[in-house]
């Protein structure tokens, strides 16, 4: 363990600014109504759109409502989001790339050209569809970035049981009566895990992602809930008097994207030296 965490660090100080990024992130999205000076959703129009000041330390939007606290509480929405949804493709893609790498035959074929017609529509084409039919909201948005993600588990785990499916081991254990929910759960899936950690570290940059584009189109997260595609979107109004309205979101969730990509290229590393991840 020692030596994974030596090799994830050695990287460079690129992947320790990630690494620092992401803690802040978790951070701020557990403490947000602590950190935050006032409450996000409060407007006041007699302060709209004001700039840097000694009570509103980012400035205000186009309702009033203080710019640092909505960005704090941003960050607890795109976590959150996140994190659901990967776990939802994690668990439906993983259960679903098991049965198709080990039982084979025709389920094998259902499951991998389903797999493949998912793959074949662009991810946020089939985010906005999915998000729209649903009705939007939290949950909806989940659901269908959850789904977007789940051909890449799918894909992953079956390469790596149809791998490993024919090893000794794998067939001693059928030979002595094992059940088949055992193998798989006993013997294949451990061997998975350290190409899904990292595959699960990635996909939460690409959720933030998805959900922040969902908000900036008006998809997403209902108003007046704070999100930072939605705060991107509101401020491109006012791009030549208040810029900061939209960048500084847009940089928070280029900063985050970014520090999941990196910290999952340096989980690679160090749980696989054999792949050399190169930025």
């Amino acid at each position: 363990m020692k030596r994974k965490i030596k090799v994830f660090f050695n990287r460079g100080i690129l992947s320790e600014i990630c690494f620092a990024i992401v803690v802040l992130l978790i951070f701020v999205a557990i403490f947000a109504p602590l950190l935050a000076p006032c409450d996000p959703n409060v407007n006041d129009l007699r302060n709209v759109v004001k700039g840097v000041s000694s009570e509103h330390l980012l400035g205000t939007d186009y309702l009033g409502r203080d710019v640092m606290s909505r960005i704090l509480y941003g960050a607890r929405i795109s976590l959150y989001t996140s994190i659901l949804a990967g776990a939802l493709s994690a668990v439906l893609g993983i259960l679903l790339g098991l049965a198709a790498g080990y039982f084979g035959g025709v389920l094998n074929q259902v499951i991998m050209r389903l797999t493949d017609a998912i793959l074949a529509i662009p991810a946020l084409i089939f985010t906005l569809v999915l998000a729209s039919a649903l009705g939007g909201g939290v949950l909806s948005i989940v659901i269908s970035i959850g789904v977007s993600l789940v051909p890449t588990y799918i894909r992953m785990v079956n390469g790596q049981v149809l791998s490993i499916k024919e090893s000794d081991y794998v067939t001693a254990g059928k030979l002595i009566g094992l059940k088949n929910v055992k193998i798989l759960l006993r013997h294949l899936l451990p061997n998975c895990f350290p190409s899904l950690i990292v595959l699960f570290t990635m996909n939460l940059g690409q959720g933030i992602m998805l959900e922040a584009t969902m908000s900036y189109l008006g998809v997403g997260i209902a108003p007046p809930t704070a999100t930072w595609g939605a705060m991107v979107s509101d401020g491109y109004s006012f791009l030549t008097t208040a810029p900061l309205l939209s960048i500084l979101p847009g940089v928070c969730i280029i900063l985050v994207v970014v520090a999941f990509n990196v910290v999952g290229d340096g989980l690679r590393d160090a749980l696989d030296p054999r792949l050399r991840g190169k930025l």
